[in-house]
């Protein structure tokens, strides 16, 4: 039922973006360069808005968004429930999955922090 809704919020709002980039194509220009500069994409002079602005509300688009939202449903963890089996990358840049790592009966112990 996530999955269903989650495609239908992401659809309508491909729709009406992609519907609001034909007949105001201006504007839609300037919120994309607006949401751009949140995202850091438009700092690099060598990436213009050619390059990536008219991908937005594409099918490509929809279906980015529809795989990374599915995916995060999966990533959701809930008090006394089971961990999330969490895909995670080694320093080999082999991709694997979190629960790959325990060991027998051992609990599995994850520390994040900076070297910074």
């Amino acid at each position: 039922l996530q999955k269903i809704l989650i495609l239908l919020q992401v659809t309508l709002s491909v729709v009406v973006g992609k519907t609001l980039m034909i007949l105001f194509p201006n504007a839609m220009k300037r919120y994309i360069l607006k949401m751009g500069e949140k995202s850091r994409m438009n700092r690099n002079p060598k990436f213009s808005y050619e390059n990536w602005g008219p991908t937005f509300f594409s099918f490509k688009y929809l279906q980015f968004v529809l795989k990374v939202k599915w995916k995060r449903l999966e990533d959701e963890a809930y008090e006394g429930q089971p961990a999330p089996n969490t895909q995670v990358v080694t320093l080999g840049g082999e991709v694997c999955h979190l629960l790959d790592f325990i060991k027998d009966n051992r609990p599995l112990i994850l520390n994040f922090g900076s070297c910074t």
